[in-house]
């Protein structure tokens, strides 16, 4: 059961208060209080776990500062929309709006390898005037002699760098909770000059204890990524459970489902999915085009195939884009075939831009339609 109160409640008074005393009372339920920042208002929810069925939903709405009294049948309990929920929501990390409402991009290297690449990369996206990058520094591989990445001894001119030129977030994989904890110490001891959104790979997706423990850090948003050839479901399983911890900034990423039917791209592109998520939860939806595709290859009209399936995603709605970039592809230690150059960068969030107003258009086409349908 959730407990919505009124917009803007005053956790200080004495009917907020009053409300947390009775929920404490009550037996074999826990309860949780969560923020949730809308557009224009702070909005509070309570989430009852226990034995709810015997509480009465006339009862707990009469209650002091309860608005509205949700009975959560859905397995997607804190992330969920749930019944009529059409709230528009979102959260700020770093001075950056990550919600479903705007699309940021995470141009970078898939993995670091030495300081010169990093700051041709950084210095170029500043110039561009982005503020966010992606930068491996735990590479899980599936060869055990391949280069697995440099980990906590690159994180320090890595932060450095990307403080120097203004990046504000870099998501970054981690694949055990101690790398939470090199992340949050390289950091201050940089002087936070960057923010870092932790990443789950989709080989970690089902890694419960791993998800959980990530899911009680309160620093660091995270970008979940789809499991490998797992449901839709099962996965968006994997981020609430980073919620029910606590960590409720969560960004879900499609990144292609392992099929052979997907051929010949690496991974069958389920970009599709976006609106569904949207749909579903309220968490923003990442795409990778670049783990998705695995390649440079191109039409004959000479697009790329990740230009195409990107566009594919921010016309649906995506709102953020993970791809990899590198300053010479032929050097790169992980993925070097399917990274863009830095030649194309400008080129690459130009078409993006091309999308994302072809889906602003599309936006208020469907409003108008909505609006005319309700007048009749």
């Amino acid at each position: 059961m959730i407990l919505i109160l009124a917009p803007d409640t005053d956790k200080d008074s004495t009917e907020y208060r009053q409300l947390l005393e009775f929920l404490s009372n009550l037996e074999n339920i826990q309860h949780r209080v969560h923020d949730e920042k809308g557009t224009q208002q702070l909005l509070t929810e309570i989430y009852l776990v226990g034995d709810t069925a015997v509480l009465q939903t006339d009862e707990m709405v009469s209650l002091p500062c309860v608005e509205r009294v949700v009975r959560v049948s859905e397995e997607y309990r804190v992330l969920g929309r749930h019944h009529d929920d059409q709230r528009p929501t979102y959260f700020d990390y770093h001075g950056v709006r990550f919600g479903q409402d705007n699309l940021n991009i995470f141009a970078g290297l898939c993995a670091v390898d030495i300081p010169e690449h990093v700051e041709i990369m950084v210095r170029a996206l500043a110039e561009h005037g982005q503020v966010c990058t992606r930068m491996g520094a735990y590479k899980p591989r599936t060869n055990p002699y391949s280069f697995q990445g440099h980990g906590k001894a690159c994180l320090p001119w890595v932060f450095e760098l990307a403080g120097k030129h203004g990046i504000k977030v870099i998501a970054m994989e981690i694949t055990h909770d101690a790398h939470i904890r090199e992340i949050q110490q390289a950091l201050e001891d940089a002087g936070n000059p960057t923010g870092v959104m932790l990443q789950v790979g989709t080989r970690n997706t089902q890694n419960f204890e791993l998800l959980k423990a990530i899911g009680r850090e309160a620093d660091f948003p995270v970008l979940l990524k789809r499991g490998f050839g797992i449901t839709l479901e099962e996965s968006l399983n994997a981020a609430e459970y980073l919620a029910s911890e606590g960590n409720r900034r969560v960004v879900f990423g499609l990144r292609g489902m392992k099929t052979n039917m997907g051929d010949p791209h690496r991974n069958f592109i389920d970009f599709a999915h976006v609106p569904v998520i949207h749909r579903l939860t309220r968490m923003p939806v990442c795409i990778d085009p670049s783990h998705s595709v695995g390649s440079r290859d191109a039409t004959h009209d000479g697009i790329m195939d990740i230009f195409h399936v990107t566009a594919q995603g921010v016309i649906a709605g995506a709102n953020m884009v993970l791809v990899d970039f590198h300053p010479y592809p032929g050097k790169a230690l992980v993925d070097g075939p399917q990274a863009l150059h830095m030649d194309e960068l400008g080129y690459f969030l130009e078409d993006i831009g091309i999308a994302r107003k072809a889906y602003e258009s599309r936006l208020k086409l469907a409003r108008k339609a909505h609006a005319t349908a309700g007048a009749d």
